[in-house]
């Protein structure tokens, strides 16, 4: 049983962190205007409301590390964001069913709408940068349905991840039974 967390831990962080590096290095070459789709954004929100919120929640942080410690200004500020992001998406667990990909897109699309308003509001409007129609136009909307197209590829692989690792750790169990 405790072979079977460590490997779920295990392949959560592989996930992440391969998620991180394609971030880095393959989505700023595949840019369109300058937008980029928001890959940790997907496993944060996919992770959330597959295995609830505490998952969705240290996903979420650990994600958001990854991008504070190679982006950002201060540490925590893109873990916080994210592990909301996590945390909000790990309340509709109990609505989510792995046939329907209507709920998945929703949540990362409301989640990439929101963390673009967040990103908005605590980086630009603070700094007296008005120009929310501006930013809402050309990257937050953008950002959003980019971000939706590539979910449309890497859902269904995390969707797979999960189901390999509940199924084994069903085995796992019904061995202890």
């Amino acid at each position: 049983m405790k072979r079977m967390k460590v490997k779920r831990i295990f392949i959560t962080a592989l996930v992440i962190l391969v998620a991180y590096v394609l971030q880095c290095t393959v989505f700023p070459v595949l840019d369109i205007a300058g937008i980029k789709p928001n890959l940790l954004l997907i496993v944060t929100a996919s992770f959330g409301f597959m295995r609830g919120s505490k998952s969705g929640m240290l996903v979420g942080f650990l994600s958001g590390l990854l991008i504070d410690i190679q982006f950002g200004k201060m540490i925590g500020f893109y873990a916080l964001i994210y592990l909301v992001v996590g945390f909000l998406n790990g309340l509709f667990e109990q609505m989510f069913y792995d046939e329907d990909i209507k709920l998945p897109l929703f949540l990362i699309a409301v989640s990439d709408f929101l963390y673009g308003i967040t990103i908005y509001f605590f980086t630009f409007l603070l700094n007296s940068d008005f120009r929310f129609t501006y930013y809402l136009n050309r990257i937050i909307v953008p950002e959003m349905i980019y971000t939706i197209v590539i979910t449309l590829g890497v859902y269904p692989l995390l969707l797979f991840i999960n189901h390999k690792l509940e199924a084994e750790e069903k085995r796992s169990a019904s061995k202890f039974v």
